[in-house]
């Protein structure tokens, strides 16, 4: 489970990082607005933990609901009153929570929220790819694809409307992309061919050129 923590209080970010990752989760943080927004935009999270303090905590709301509709958020919020928590929650918050933060409290919540979270599975025709168990089929046929390619898909399957550059999925999967150089993408889309494409005889990636790849499937005529 990946969660995004906005949160400008960089003490308070980095002990909820650190609680997060304790416990399993894999985090990232952003300690503005533009920050937390740009991770949105290239990577999934299965659940938001947002300050309501960083700008208008609606407009970020309204952001990631755009961007990624299965993704949960929970609102922290240093203003206790009434008006504050039903704005945030009727602005499409799954939750909210008051500060000074009780950490046990806020892992219980967390784990509630993710238990009631939507599927993340993509199911395009007859192709099911289940990220959460590293499962792809096809026709009720099992596809063996694991580790960084079954990623790569699984990025591209969920920006399906978009042309994702080879820089963009670096950010996306991989922990540290400035160690990895761009060909590990290019490794990554061919094995999804090799392995997925010409045996089933599909097309799940187009390249294209000097911009970027496109997932296609199913081609439209």
């Amino acid at each position: 489970m990946r969660i995004l923590v906005i949160e400008d209080e960089i003490s308070l970010n980095k002990s909820i990082i650190d609680k997060l990752n304790e416990f399993g989760y894999q985090t990232d943080s952003s300690e503005n607005f533009k920050d937390g927004e740009y991770y949105i935009g290239i990577r999934h999270y299965d659940l938001v933990l947002a300050s309501w303090n960083l700008s208008d905590g609606s407009e970020l709301i309204n952001i990631i609901k755009q961007k990624s509709p299965r993704t949960s958020i929970v609102i922290m919020s240093s203003k206790t009153d009434k008006e504050t928590e039903i704005k945030a929650l009727k602005a499409g918050a799954d939750d909210f929570i008051k500060k000074p933060l009780d950490f046990d409290i806020l892992l219980a919540r967390i784990e509630a929220r993710l238990r009631l979270g939507g599927t993340n599975v993509i199911k395009i025709e007859d192709l099911i790819i289940d990220p959460d168990e590293e499962k792809i089929t096809y026709k009720e046929q099992d596809i063996e694809l694991k580790g960084k390619p079954f990623e790569v898909l699984t990025h591209l399957a969920r920006h399906s409307d978009q042309i994702v550059s080879k820089e963009q999925l670096l950010d996306a999967i991989w922990e540290e992309p400035e160690l990895v150089t761009p060909n590990v993408i290019e490794v990554a889309i061919n094995q999804i061919r090799q392995k997925m494409d010409k045996p089933l005889n599909i097309s799940t990636i187009e390249t294209v050129r000097r911009r970027g790849y496109r997932f296609c499937f199913p081609k439209k005529s």
